[in-house]
């Protein structure tokens, strides 16, 4: 009967630890997803000044 008991809080003990993980991963997939949009808002700062610069330059041509 003790080994039942120790089986069951094992399993137990193993699922929260499967909780612990996965809430770690959702959050890290939350601020990976922030840090990628944030990445693109730059990317595309970045892509509309080279353009304008561009202009500038084809103008001065």
């Amino acid at each position: 009967m003790v080994w039942a008991m120790v089986a069951v809080a094992l399993g137990f003990v193993g699922l929260t630890v499967l909780a612990v993980f996965a809430v770690r991963v959702f959050l890290e997939a939350g601020r990976l997803g922030r840090e990628v949009a944030l990445a693109a808002q730059r990317i595309g700062r970045a892509a509309d000044d080279l353009e304008k610069a561009a202009g500038r330059a084809a103008e001065r041509l």
